[in-house]
């Protein structure tokens, strides 16, 4: 059975258009069979395509329904069609293939099985009780991440960035990491011409093991706003399978932006920076569903990048999403700006469940390297204008002699190999470049 057939109530309830806009239209006679969230169809007459969409607010005369795609065709006194809860059902035979916000496959001449269950886009969190811990450190293979935000299974972390800086470059080198089963990639209002690359550039041979869900920048917002869900909804099949899943989210703030819009026509009051207040709410919603699952099942591992306007770190979206996440990775456009990728600030970078893969030993080394590059940022203006003498400070010389070179150890590009132990490759690019400048290791300045 597939699922458009599923999906189907026995009896249909139907009503009438009364009212089209650019955003939504008004239909009559639905209130009494439906609620918040129903899909229903709308047009269809006479052989025209009827369109799919979503109750968004309810009223005692009239709903409000807004399409799944724009614009809307049907005009006054076409039928609205009742269809049910929206439901997908996804199959392991899923992995390696392409698929739209409402899970139908795309760009693809092939027919895909369908599971048994039916999972739905909009399901609850596990229960806080019930979830398992989480105690196990994973290698992303990218050398400053596993050094200064390292990453434990079931973890959630965020990729802070203005645009351009750098943010799905390095979404694409964490999707090759190691460890996972499953790798469920959103793209969420993206540009269409990146899709193709992201996908057969970036992945290359990792892609068997990846479902991708992509809702252009161009589709709907309800297409956009649904994607990230879709997504989520996926990988909850396969973490219930007992799965190691990898979802990735590019990018969730373009999730809210979808929510606004939506909410909006439904007639919500903005509260904040155009904002309602229902965006605050669907986002841990959607967040706290990825992470480790209940006992018997496995883990999500969710990584979500967060487009941040103006390059403003507090904006209300970016601030809701921090206080969220288990941890957070901010890249900065003057790192990027030195060709230094990924442009990871590791000072304002943190991750809450560091204590899981540091040693006693890795940690106290850490809170060193962090030290020293505070000095060494704080002090760059200072020694730009030649007001530092060599000598005058012992933990400044100290910093000025490592640290350039950690930055350089921490490079990073896509074509890169992956990192196995970054620890390990740090102290030895670290040992390199003291050898070839005539000083001694770091080591040995102590």
């Amino acid at each position: 059975m597939s699922a458009a057939v599923a999906t189907q109530p026995l009896v249909l309830a139907g009503g009438t258009i009364t009212q089209v806009t650019p955003a939504f239209c008004n239909a009559s006679g639905l209130s009494p069979f439906v609620k918040l969230g129903d899909r229903v169809t709308i047009g269809g007459e006479h052989g025209a395509p009827s369109q799919l969409g979503e109750v968004i607010r309810l009223e005692e005369a009239q709903v409000t329904i807004k399409t799944f795609q724009e614009p809307i065709t049907a005009g006054l006194g076409a039928k609205a069609w009742k269809m049910g809860q929206a439901a997908i059902y996804p199959h392991p035979s899923w992995k390696g293939h392409v698929f739209n916000a409402l899970g139908i496959p795309i760009g693809e001449d092939v027919s895909l099985a369908h599971g048994d269950q039916p999972a739905f886009p909009d399901r609850n969190a596990p229960s806080a009780l019930r979830r398992q811990r989480i105690n196990a450190p994973i290698k992303t293979g990218v050398r400053a991440v596993d050094l200064f935000t390292p990453i434990c299974l079931g973890q959630r972390i965020g990729i802070f960035a203005g645009s351009g800086v750098g943010k799905s470059t390095l979404l694409a080198m964490l999707s090759r990491a190691q460890g996972f089963d499953t790798v469920v990639i959103a793209l969420v209002g993206e540009r269409g011409r990146e899709v193709r690359e992201f996908l057969e550039d970036t992945l290359g041979e990792s892609r068997e093991r990846v479902i991708a869900v992509v809702s252009t920048g161009d589709e709907s917002p309800m297409m956009r706003r649904l994607a990230p869900k879709t997504a989520t909804c996926i990988a909850e099949y396969f973490r219930d399978r007992g799965d190691k899943v990898l979802l990735i989210v590019d990018s969730i703030t373009r999730f809210a932006h979808a929510a606004r819009e939506v909410a909006l026509a439904a007639g919500e009051p903005p509260v904040a920076r155009g904002y309602t207040p229902s965006v605050f709410s669907n986002l841990p919603n959607l967040l706290e569903r990825a992470g480790p699952g209940e006992i018997g099942t496995g883990s999500i591992t969710g990584i979500y990048s967060v487009l941040v306007d103006g390059d403003d770190h507090n904006d209300p979206i970016a601030d809701s999403i921090r206080g969220t996440l288990d941890g957070h990775i901010v890249l900065e456009r003057s790192i990027a700006d030195q060709a230094r990728y990924p442009a990871i600030n590791v000072m304002t970078s943190i991750s809450r469940l560091a204590q899981h893969a540091w040693t006693p030993e890795e940690t106290t080394l850490i809170g060193k390297l962090r030290s020293l590059i505070a000095r060494f940022e704080d002090t760059r203006d200072l020694r730009l204008m030649g007001g530092y003498r060599t000598g005058s400070d012992v933990e400044l010389d100290k910093a000025i002699e490592i640290v350039p070179r950690l930055f350089d150890a921490l490079k990073q590009s896509p074509p890169d190999p992956q990192s196995t132990d970054a620890f390990q490759e740090v102290a030895r690019a670290l040992q390199n470049a003291a050898a070839a400048a005539g000083a001694p290791p770091p080591q040995q300045q102590q």
